[in-house]
């Protein structure tokens, strides 16, 4: 049996936060498959539970991937400024 995709979810955002500073893109691009809105709002629940529990520095990490990712997959709208 296979892991639910939920898990795997999961399990990728613990090999981000565990992998060395800077090797975060090649993880992701490893597991392309898994990169998807859903994996998103998985980011910003853990992000969440993190500040929570008080670990502000791994909730910004995570906040700071999801997003990038959404400006990616064309779920994060960029604000543009004409002056």
């Amino acid at each position: 049996m296979t892991q639910s995709r939920q898990e795997q979810y999961y399990t990728l955002i613990d090999e981000l936060l565990r992998c060395p500073n800077g090797q975060e893109p090649d993880l992701l691009s490893s597991n392309n498959e898994l990169i998807d809105s859903k994996f998103i709002e998985s980011l910003v629940q853990v992000s969440t539970m993190m500040a929570h529990e008080n670990n502000p520095d791994g909730a910004k990490f995570l906040i700071h991937i999801a997003r990038q990712l959404a400006k990616e997959l064309g779920l994060y709208p960029e604000i543009k400024n004409d002056k």
